[in-house]
């Protein structure tokens, strides 16, 4: 891994960690822009596939950070891009709660608050269409994932039952 390279992972994961309002899931457009879009480190296909990887293990939800980094630049590109997401935000989260813990019960932080929630709403929803449009590469897959959305949306089931039927799907598909 380059200097550069090192340098456009700090850059990068560093400013997307400071607006991840919702959590690591809800700024995954701009972690697709940066590393599909921006840089081509990888494709839309590997982008999913690593996105997927990171969700079937446990763990936060983060973790697919490290496997972008892991593809850029190995065990050193994971460590730079896995810290550059975490440590920023982490020291923001940390100031947060010590200033929140001081201006408990105030009406502009509760409405500040409030006004938050759509923002990590719609910052997740993009993650959603993202995903989305770089799986959906033919018309099994595509009303594969509309069925899904909607199923997950409509009804009280594990999301783990769309898991297992996807695969299902994929390998009948093969």
């Amino acid at each position: 891994m380059t200097a550069a390279v090192f340098w456009q992972l700090v850059l990068g994961f560093g400013a997307i960690s400071l607006v991840s309002v919702g959590g690591g899931i809800a700024v995954l457009p701009e972690m697709h822009r940066l590393v599909v879009d921006v840089h081509g480190w990888m494709s839309d296909a590997d982008f999913a596939r690593r996105f997927a990887l990171a969700q079937a293990a446990p763990g936060p939800n983060v973790l697919v950070v490290g496997l972008f980094g892991w593809h850029v630049g190995g065990v050193l590109g994971m460590l730079t891009a896995t810290v550059a997401m975490t440590l920023p935000t982490s020291i923001l989260a940390f100031g947060f709660s010590r200033l929140r813990a001081r201006l408990a019960g105030r009406f502009w932080l509760r409405v500040t608050e409030r006004g938050l929630v759509p923002i990590a709403v719609g910052l997740i929803g993009s993650s959603g269409l993202i995903l989305a449009q770089g799986t959906a590469t033919g018309w099994v897959p595509a009303v594969l994932t509309a069925i899904s959305a909607v199923f997950v949306w409509r009804t009280d089931f594990s999301p783990l039952w769309v898991l297992g039927a996807g695969a299902l799907v994929g390998l009948a598909v093969l």
